[in-house]
């Protein structure tokens, strides 16, 4: 790899012992793929996916550790992943022990770490760091060192930012040395589309089932989206955005997307257009009939297939202040049809905490917490990470969390129907 004399002077051990290593890992890594130099990172923040206290990671708290010894703090700083732990989030009192005593009892601990190496603030734990309220939303072109794989494909993809889908404790790395391997994403031959998803629904489709028979079917590759734009519109607005995070999210755990075009809409495909597909890219067709065969494909590993939900975790990724109004508004007119008052599912909707401080300040919360519903900066994929969620009967609109936990996907309408008391 080539490496510039102040790279050079790094790994040689300038800035002493402790940042030649970081150098050293960050120069392997890239030359596993092929990177033939390190690039700046240009962005102002970072963000990391290793948000949670495991009592069992203690390799990591060392490393942090011998980072903040040696002063080799954070070049940006930088957000991370939410929360593991609330509450205010439904958990019986062996929940409770397992979480707070055994799993995230290291929790307060690491924080205080992140703290000490570049946290934005106190509050900046989310997986949708790019939301305006939260303020890490890098600009089009930036360089980033970003984990988290919903954050990583919707920074490419919607802000036309440029990251790989790194691993944790690289990207911490990355942001400490203030380089990263100069490979995949990073170029332009490799933000090149190798598939085409000609897109002929008969109406909008759920997002999060869109995105999954996406990423089930091209994996780690670039998809260019035709026809969607046709729903969506050629404005990146709230609206659009929060479905692309929603569908980006499906595509990034389903498959391995990190980046993908959308036709008209996403930053790159209105500017460079179909200039952006490689030569011979395979084609795949979603019509109404793929759709379904990919949600009758999903297993369902309940113990009892029939059984009633327990709890039901929307928000993964975090919601959108647009999201919480608009699921607020749904609610409502769906238990005033139903003669409900209150949810008939146990509900925990996550957010940001920027965002649920936001939302605070409107209309829309006493009245979201009329209907039952519980809002918390959560992280459902770590709370159910745990052997005792095995038994819980949990749904989701979340295809992320379907993907990695026991929790069973629904797509919206149908939570909507569940938690109001109409028919799935």
């Amino acid at each position: 790899m080539f490496l510039t004399d102040e790279q050079q002077s790094i790994l040689k051990g300038s800035k002493g012992a402790t940042h030649a290593k970081v150098m050293e890992s960050l120069i392997r890594y890239g030359e596993l793929f092929g990177a033939e130099k390190l690039v700046p990172i240009t962005s102002k923040y970072n963000h990391l996916v290793t948000s949670f206290g495991l009592k069992m990671i203690g390799p990591i708290y060392d490393l942090m550790n011998k980072l903040i010894e040696a002063g080799a703090f954070s070049q940006q700083r930088f957000s991370c992943d939410p929360r593991p732990v609330d509450k205010n989030v439904p958990a019986n009192f062996l929940q409770k022990l397992i979480f707070n005593k055994f799993m995230y009892s290291k929790q307060d601990f690491y924080e205080e770490q992140l703290n000490k190496l570049g946290l934005m603030d106190k509050d900046a734990f989310t997986c949708t760091c790019y939301m305006d309220e939260v303020g890490n939303k890098p600009n089009k072109g930036e360089i980033l060192s970003w984990s988290e794989s919903s954050a990583v494909v919707y920074a490419n993809s919607v802000l036309g930012a440029r990251c790989n889908r790194n691993s944790g404790i690289i990207d911490i790395m990355g942001s400490v040395a203030g380089y990263v391997p100069y490979f995949g994403l990073l170029t332009d031959e490799g933000r090149k589309a190798t598939w085409i998803i000609e897109l002929k629904t008969t109406k909008k489709p759920d997002a999060q089932l869109l995105g999954s028979a996406i990423g089930m079917k091209v994996m780690e590759d670039v998809p260019y989206v035709k026809g969607l734009d046709k729903y969506l519109g050629a404005e990146l607005n709230d609206d659009a955005c929060a479905y692309l995070k929603d569908f980006g999210a499906a595509t990034a755990s389903n498959g391995a997307v990190g980046l993908y075009h959308i036709e008209n809409l996403t930053p790159e495909a209105k500017e460079l257009g179909e200039s952006l597909i490689c030569e011979n890219a395979q084609v795949y067709v979603i019509d109404d009939a793929e759709l379904q065969r990919v949600y009758d494909s999903y297993p369902v590993v309940w113990k009892n297939k029939d059984a009633k939900p327990k709890l039901c975790f929307m928000g993964c990724p975090h919601m959108s202040l647009a999201q919480l109004k608009d699921w607020t508004v749904k609610l409502e007119k769906g238990l005033k049809e139903n003669g409900n008052k209150k949810v008939l599912i146990p509900t925990v909707f996550t957010s940001a905490p920027k965002v649920i401080e936001k939302f605070k300040e409107t209309e829309y919360a006493k009245r979201l917490e009329a209907t039952g519903v519980i809002l918390s900066y959560i992280c459902p994929l770590m709370y159910m990470n745990n052997p005792l969620c095995k038994k819980m009967n949990v749904i989701t609109s979340s295809n992320k969390l379907r993907t990695y936990t026991t929790a069973r996907y629904y797509s919206d309408d149908e939570i909507l129907a569940q938690l109001v008391g109409g028919s799935k």
